[in-house]
């Protein structure tokens, strides 16, 4: 409920402090006099869009506070939660908003900086406007099926429907991903069967290319070594044992003689012979240590080559091999179970889609059955507003489903015998969608929504019996809640609760606004106004008191 609303620096207002009450608060005034500006105020600090330049001239900034009070199921304490603020004292929410002469508007929520998004969100929960051309409700199609909800009571419907829609979502994000997975691995399938394949045939190990280097190396080290040696033990096989073997036949021929002493030469060749076969022994044993295969080598180095190869080949280390073999077999391994787990993924959407289905279509049944008693409803209260003759009927069409359903809904209206029905912007003329709506408010009206509802004119067009019909409902609305009326008519000022005069008044050579709380002998004069014009009749003042005391 919207108490108090102070206005400071916005066009033609200087200050303006005013208190509402519950009930139907009445708003008159002569045309210009300023209605639309307490109404800009309004929209201006709840952060509507509005008209661009408010700040009043000469003054540095306008500034516009508007004070609340919310009872404990309130929608805006869940606002306010959601954006971290905490919980209001004793359901008291000031909504504070500057804009400066150079256009810059900053708003606080109880006295904490506040985003405009924040501030949006919490305007849709504080204040409802309709007027004769108001988009955001009646002639808004998009809207038609929150009022048929909120006439049905399909809240947890609706809420069973909004649950098993994000269930199904969520199997069906779940499928496509596992999906999308699966064709991607299914992409490379033969590529990693035949990768896979490879690696297992040259199963490589961490550690071996650098162990199969070193053998490389060694076997390539010890064929060189062998060949030394080998030549060595030739000649000391063949060449050397063969001319000491000569020369000791030779000596030995001569050594009887007495022209010549050669047993030491003979005792020297007989230790080189010796040493020589020792030298022939160890080089032999060495030798035959030495022993090479050269096929080892070769398949040594095949294997070294083969492992880089495929290295190069996957673009990784050679000592990588192993483990990104183990990463493709996994691969391989999450592509035949990603087809069992697809296979469960699918049955569980299947299941959702079946619970949303069901959900959906409960919903669906209940809307059109209640859509019924709401053509009834309205059709009931047309008739006081003299539109009985006037057909109101709730469309429905089927829509891409959703988290609220898959109901197109659409309010249509015929208002003379015999003429088509048609949508409401287009059917009706500017007073009858005043009464379209007022009935249809009147018929939701009841929810406890907490909302401050505001007509701008919207008995503009009719009058006599009829606007006091509008003025009964507006009176019949406004039980329990907050209404708020901008009007010219005098029949539905009567039936106020609490009536300001919105007036003009110039001071110092200024055009400013101002707005006036009238009691009971104020009241007779304004409706007199409204009902014989600026001259105040007796008349006048006779017809106001009758419509006050009705």
């Amino acid at each position: 409920m919207l108490r108090a609303l102070d206005i400071r620096d916005i066009l033609i207002i200087d200050h303006l402090e005013l208190g509402f009450q519950p009930g139907l608060n009445v708003l008159t005034g002569e045309t210009g006099a300023g209605k639309s500006i307490l109404l800009d105020s309004l929209g201006f600090v709840l952060g509507w869009r509005g008209r661009a330049e408010l700040v009043r001239q000469g003054a540095r900034q306008g500034e516009v506070v508007a004070e609340f009070y919310l009872n404990d199921g309130h929608a805006a304490h869940s606002v306010l939660a959601e954006a971290g603020w905490p919980p209001c004292e004793d359901g008291e929410l000031i909504l504070r908003r500057v804009n400066t002469s150079e256009g810059r508007k900053t708003a606080w929520v109880n006295d904490r900086r506040c985003s405009g998004e924040v501030l949006r969100a919490l305007s849709a929960t504080l204040v409802e406007l309709h007027g004769q051309h108001d988009d955001r409700g009646l002639l808004n199609p998009k809207g038609h099926r929150s009022m048929l909800d909120e006439f049905a009571g399909v809240g947890a419907l609706l809420a069973n429907t909004r649950k098993t829609w994000t269930a199904m979502a969520k199997a069906h994000k779940a499928v496509s991903a596992t999906r999308a997975a699966l064709d991607e691995v299914r992409a490379e399938e033969e590529f990693l069967r035949h990768a896979v394949a490879e690696l297992d045939q040259l199963n490589p190990q961490t550690g071996e290319d650098a162990a199969l280097d070193v053998q490389r190396r060694q076997m390539q080290g010890a064929e060189r070594i062998r060949g030394d040696v080998a030549r060595a033990h030739g000649f000391l096989t063949e060449g050397a044992e063969s001319a000491m073997s000569e020369a000791q036949r030779w000596l030995e021929s001569v050594s009887g003689s007495d022209a010549a002493d050669l047993d030491a030469p003979l005792a020297a060749l007989s230790r080189a012979m010796l040493e020589l076969g020792e030298a022939q022994d160890g080089v032999g044993r060495v030798l035959s240590g030495l022993e090479f295969n050269p096929s080892e080598l070769e398949e040594c180095e095949e294997r070294l080559f083969a492992i880089r190869a495929l290295a190069r080949k996957h673009d990784v280390l050679a000592d990588e091999l192993s483990a990104y073999g183990d990463t493709l077999r996994a691969k391989l391994a999450a592509l035949d179970a990603g087809d069992k787990d697809l296979a469960d993924q699918e049955t569980t959407l299947l299941a959702a889609e079946a619970d949303y289905e069901v959900a959906a279509t409960s919903l669906s049944a209940k809307r059109q059955k209640r859509a019924g008693s709401l053509d009834a409803a309205v059709m009931a209260e047309l008739a006081p507003l003299k539109m009985e003759r006037a057909v109101f009927q709730t469309m429905f069409d089927t829509a891409e489903a959703g988290p609220e359903g898959r109901d197109a809904v659409a309010f249509t209206v015929a208002t003379n015998p015999g003429a088509p029905a048609g949508q409401l912007n287009k059917i009706a003329s500017g007073g009858e969608l005043s009464r379209f709506l007022l009935a249809l408010k009147v018929c939701l009206h009841g929810d406890d929504s907490g909302q401050t509802l505001i007509f701008d004119e919207i008995d503009r067009g009719v009058g006599g019996a009829t606007a006091d019909a509008v003025g009964r409902r507006l009176s019949a609305l406004a039980e329990g809640g907050q209404v708020l009326v901008v009007t010219h008519s005098p029949q539905v000022a009567a039936q106020g609760a609490y009536h300001w005069r919105v007036q003009k008044q110039v001071v110092n050579d200024l055009t400013l606004s101002t707005v006036v709380p009238l009691d009971s002998d104020a009241r007779v004069d304004e409706i007199a106004r409204m009902v014989s014009g600026d001259t105040i009749t007796e008349e006048a003042r006779a017809a106001a008191r009758s419509l006050l005391a009705s």
